[in-house]
């Protein structure tokens, strides 16, 4: 693993995800404040793929950019120190989010996501999951650090 990796131990103690909503599997590389690049490693036994698409599995879009906000929070939690705190990154908009290839069992997709800026508590960042050196899926969104409900 490079610099920055992360195994899923740590992964599990910055993001509050869990099977089956958890859909980063490790971090090769983290430099903070800047950019990180994660793994989703897709099987055929993903749940939803028993319904989108059975005869055809392909891995719904608006999963594609959780895992990159996900990317996105492992990201910002690790850069501000607050593995561990229970702070959350919760969405605030998603902008030109393109699909481009199809997601299917067996693909190990790469999670490129950066800061576009940072103000306070909320960020703004791009990011790409990638098959190879093709993009599967790109999209620009905002987040914000908060604490979780009460």
């Amino acid at each position: 693993m490079g610099a920055g990796a992360r195994d899923i131990v740590a992964i599990l103690s910055m993001l509050p995800h869990r099977f089956p909503v958890l859909l980063v599997d490790r971090v090769e590389e983290l430099v903070p404040f800047e950019r990180i690049r994660a793994v989703k490693a897709v099987t055929v036994n993903e749940p939803f793929f028993q319904g989108h698409f059975p005869a055809r599995p392909v891995m719904p879009g608006v999963l594609l950019v959780e895992a990159m906000a996900q990317a996105a929070g492992i990201l910002a939690i690790d850069s501000l120190g607050l593995s561990g705190t229970g702070k959350l990154l919760y969405f605030m908009s998603v902008e030109e989010a393109k699909f481009r290839k199809p997601v299917e069992p067996g693909c190990l997709v790469l999670l490129d996501v950066a800061y576009l800026q940072r103000r306070a508590n909320v960020s703004k960042f791009q990011g790409y999951a990638r098959l190879g050196e093709g993009v599967a899926a790109e999209a620009r969104f905002t987040a914000m650090i908060a604490d979780p409900p009460a």
